[in-house]
């Protein structure tokens, strides 16, 4: 059983002069939720559509499961929730997820046994027999999360899950994701919500004009990067400049000292400078740095999410 399940190296895709992805290069092991993060026109959706088989490289090559991109077999083996989808509006809920569980070559018995429960898991148990085209927005997203898990996939690609959904909703696609980890499946998540990633993934990367501009560990830059507020009276400049073998950025706004530590265990020796160098020391709150904020540390101020 190959270890990642998504392995590509310098994917390029161009549309006459203009280059929709430059050079993508990631990889994503198996049972990971990983994160794919951008400004809009960075190239995320061209991405995920050569990943999947659906629009084919400029150059660079793709494996997904240990198989070249667009294999028959193992797009069986893969769930897909796009970010915009348009479904045959006519069928049902269950005719639709039938439908597509056929596509994927699951047995008959099982696939009209195992509908209902889809149906019912998204919260559309009542909706069985009603046809899509009287579906709210936020139906639809859920009947196409049932489709896209209709075959157990061993990777599931979830652009935008969350679009139209409440937050019931939303948490319903954390709790989906957390499902399709646990049974050891890999989910792949493109969202402009970066909260719903922070709590869902383990991995992000950073994709800015059609490269990987950083992949990061959840937590991990957290573990590193630690940002405090101390409330503190008679700071001298030279204060300042001692605190400068512990912290960086620091800044003094009053009765405010702001600055960032390598991690936590900093905070002790920043306490002892101040206290030594005849400051008072109010209060201590280190804050630990959110996705959005690396996001925005890392794309620039105006990204264009």
């Amino acid at each position: 059983m190959a270890t990642l399940t998504i392995d590509a190296v310098g994917l390029r895709k161009t549309y006459g002069t203009r280059t929709a992805v430059r050079d993508l290069t990631l990889q994503v092991k198996r049972g990971e939720a990983f994160g794919f993060l951008g400004p809009n026109g960075a190239g995320k959706s061209t991405s995920i559509k050569m990943l999947l088989g659906l629009v084919k490289p400029t150059s660079g090559r793709a494996l997904l499961l240990g198989q070249p991109v667009g294999d028959r077999e193992v797009r069986a083996r893969i769930g897909f929730l796009p970010e915009h989808f348009r479904f045959y509006d006519w069928l049902s809920a269950s005719e639709l997820i039938l439908f597509h569980g056929r596509l994927c070559g699951l047995a008959e018995d099982a696939l009209r046994r195992k509908v209902p429960q889809l149906l019912e898991r998204v919260g559309l148990g009542t909706q069985y027999s009603k046809p899509i085209r009287s579906f709210s927005k936020g139906m639809m997203q859920r009947v196409g999360l049932a489709q896209a898990i209709v075959n157990d996939p061993e990777i599931l690609f979830l652009d935008e899950p969350t679009s139209g959904l409440d937050p019931a909703g939303r948490k319903l696609v954390r709790d989906l994701i957390r499902e399709q980890r646990e049974r050891g499946a890999t989910v792949f998540l493109n969202s402009h919500l970066l909260g719903e990633v922070e709590q869902s993934c383990d991995r992000v990367a950073f994709i800015q004009q059609g490269n990987v501009i950083g992949t990061h560990e959840m937590g991990a830059w957290q573990a590193d990067q630690t940002e405090v507020e101390i409330k503190v009276a008679r700071v001298a400049p030279s204060t300042l400049e001692r605190l400068e073998q512990f912290a960086q950025e620091i800044r003094l706004e009053d009765q405010m000292l702001r600055l960032r530590v390598d991690g936590e265990d900093r905070l002790p020796e920043v306490v002892r400078c101040l206290v030594a160098s005849g400051a008072e020391v109010y209060s201590v709150v280190p804050h630990r740095v959110s996705l959005e904020e690396l996001f925005l540390k890392t794309m620039g101020p105006d990204p264009g999410l």
